[in-house]
């Protein structure tokens, strides 16, 4: 258990950071398969690296920014994370997130 309380749950031999996130994993794979409500190309934990180039030229690493899922719905990319508690490191990062990459990042 973390300090939020979230239970680590494995499922298809997957380690989840919370039991709500396992239970969205478990509802994506189900829309996998379902030919009235399908998503395409489930990917856990994708990784969007926040890099700034200064006006020199020189690039720094800010840091990486960790989704919990990416899929494809009704052709659209989703970026999608799973929260029970959003801290302040995860607020700036969603937004530095979305600001570099011109996205919009869900929550459930």
């Amino acid at each position: 258990m973390n300090k939020y309380n979230a239970k680590k749950t494995t499922i298809d031999g997957i380690t989840f950071d919370s039991k709500k996130e396992s239970e969205r994993y478990c509802e994506l794979k189900l829309r996998a398969r379902d030919k009235n409500n399908p998503i395409t190309g489930l990917e856990l934990q994708p990784e969007f690296p926040c890099n700034i180039t200064q006006p020199n030229g020189m690039t720094i690493k800010v840091c990486t920014y960790r989704a919990d899922f990416r899929y494809i719905e009704n052709g659209k990319t989703i970026i999608e994370d799973v929260k029970g508690v959003k801290t302040p490191v995860y607020k700036l990062k969603k937004k530095l997130v979305e600001a570099l990459y011109g996205i919009k990042i869900t929550e459930t």
